[in-house]
């Protein structure tokens, strides 16, 4: 009987809270000191401290569960709209929590798939991707890889794949680079497909400071057009998240 491929559930809102939780305990106690020293003290400064900082808590669970346990981000049901002729040749950019690869792979089994992980060529790597990754390890079959060096010759790929992966390289160059490597291992009219929380007015009311983690849709759009790359779809995921689809030269767009 073939080995049935398993891999954790994906990530909902209390995993994020556990890959987050010093930020959640420190706001949770930034909120009570507030409530307290406000109520002791009548500051209204105090006041006003813990109810934005509750208020960036509350949010921020809410606006985790519709998108990561309500939408349909997790299924990739939507993809079939974004590529109706499938992903063909395809692959997987991840930079350390890969909860993409599998279902993928489950619905498209005849597409030839490679996953390459970022991870261990991160320049930084914070402390909440190190506990996604404890919980989501790397496939055994995944490729280490460079931000400069992706896996495959020239035009290799039918599609690129990058899901909340990009904006994990936080200097510049590094996202230039992985970009113009995109464009390399993409064949003529191939797709990048850009999965990332933008910084824009939703992500800061649902995060807040958190939202300062995200790159604006310029950034985006900028590395795209420095890539040769152009712009041939955008759509939104439970408001929160933004789908961009980026086809190389030589695509009827």
């Amino acid at each position: 009987m073939p080995h049935k491929e398993t891999t954790p559930a994906p990530s909902g809102a209390r995993h994020v809270v556990a890959y987050n939780w010093p930020m959640y305990v420190g706001g949770s106690a930034a909120t009570l000191a507030g409530v307290l020293l406000g109520r002791r003290r009548r500051r209204r400064a105090a006041w006003v401290g813990a109810v934005v900082t509750g208020w960036w808590l509350g949010a921020s669970l809410l606006a985790s569960h519709r998108v990561y346990d309500r939408s349909p981000l997790h299924g990739w049901g939507w993809l079939d709209t974004v590529l109706p002729a499938g992903p063909g040749r395809h692959l997987v950019v991840s930079a350390g929590l890969d909860e993409a690869s599998v279902p993928l792979r489950a619905r498209n089994p005849g597409a030839p798939q490679t996953v390459a992980d970022l991870y261990g060529a991160l320049p930084e790597i914070e402390s909440s991707l190190r506990r996604a990754r404890r919980r989501v390890p790397a496939r055994p079959e995944s490729v280490p890889a460079r931000a400069d060096r992706l896996p495959g010759g020239d035009g290799s790929y039918d599609t690129v794949i990058a899901p909340f992966a990009v904006h994990e390289l936080r200097a510049a160059p590094d996202r230039e680079a992985l970009f113009a490597e995109c464009a390399r291992v993409l064949r003529p009219d191939g797709a990048l497909v850009l999965v990332e929380h933008c910084r824009n007015a939703a992500n800061t009311v649902a995060y807040g400071p958190g939202a300062w983690h995200f790159m604006p849709r310029a950034e985006w759009l900028r590395l795209a057009a420095l890539s040769g790359l152009d712009m041939v779809d955008e759509r939104r995921i439970a408001g929160l998240v933004t789908v961009f689809v980026f086809r190389a030269s030589g695509g009827a767009g």
